[in-house]
């Protein structure tokens, strides 16, 4: 189950639980307000029912309660616990993290913008609430430059794709749960927010992991290693991660270039 899944499955839960007279008629839900848990083992966690506790004149752990026995049953997830005055913690079974890999790569490509740096630093100083430290300019490429991080992120998951192609190594989301080491799975944990793509600050987190993870564990075999599962899982992470930064860029205006 992918997180644009389970926002839909917990909007069914509450129309479902309308329906059955569990909560009073009315009581529209909006978003699923998806949010990564702080702490604790849990994938997701939502904070739906605090704020459908005053529409459905509940307290906020009745109605949790009435969305965890229905959530519980959904196909895709293993486990939903309350937590804090109405939060639910949801852990999702195992394929997840395929699930979410094979729903990015499936994206059709955002179209590419010409080259013009000018157009490129304008638009990340509108979208950046971050003003970049005294005397830098975001035109150089410096790992200071939070612009150039989020755009040499994109050229380096691209490259680590056609260094697979020359190897005939292509990506393969369904080996996701090679995936072990905290770094990458700190970049699968971002990409499951990539509805805030279009932030500026968030493009910098998530090309500052994708860095991180392929600093820490290499994309293609070194030396005399052999290619494996593992390696296919790593170029469908950096392929999703490429992704992901270009839609973003383009989404701000800026050009994703492949090469830097």
């Amino acid at each position: 189950m992918t997180p644009t899944q389970l926002a839909d499955a917990v909007l069914r839960s509450v129309r479902a639980a309308v329906a059955d007279g569990e909560l009073p008629a009315g009581t529209g839900a909006g978003d699923a307000l998806l949010r990564r848990p702080p702490h604790g083992g849990a994938d997701w966690s939502t904070g739906i029912a605090l704020r459908l506790a005053g529409p459905a004149a509940r307290p906020p752990h009745t109605v949790a309660e009435v969305l965890r026995r229905r959530l519980a049953a959904t196909p895709g997830v293993a486990a939903v616990t309350p937590s804090g005055p109405g939060f639910l913690d949801i852990v999702l079974a195992e394929g997840a993290q395929a699930a979410l890999l094979d729903e990015i790569l499936t994206l059709p490509a955002p179209a590419a913008l010409p080259e013009d740096p000018a157009r490129d630093v304008r638009a990340w100083r509108a979208a950046s609430d971050d003003r970049p430290p005294a005397g830098l300019d975001l035109l150089t490429q410096r790992t200071e430059n939070p612009l150039f991080r989020v755009r040499y992120a994109h050229a380096r998951a691209r490259s680590a794709v056609r260094g697979g192609a020359r190897l005939g190594i292509a990506p393969d989301a369904a080996a996701a749960e090679e995936l072990r080491h905290p770094a990458e799975r700190a970049v699968l944990a971002l990409l499951g927010e990539r509805h805030r793509a279009g932030s500026a600050g968030w493009l910098v987190r998530l090309a500052d992991a994708h860095l991180d993870a392929t600093a820490t564990a290499a994309v293609l075999p070194q030396g005399p290693e052999k290619p494996g599962a593992v390696h296919r899982a790593r170029l469908a992470l950096a392929q999703a991660a490429a992704t992901v930064l270009a839609d973003g860029l383009t989404r701000l205006g800026i050009g994703a270039p492949d090469h830097l």
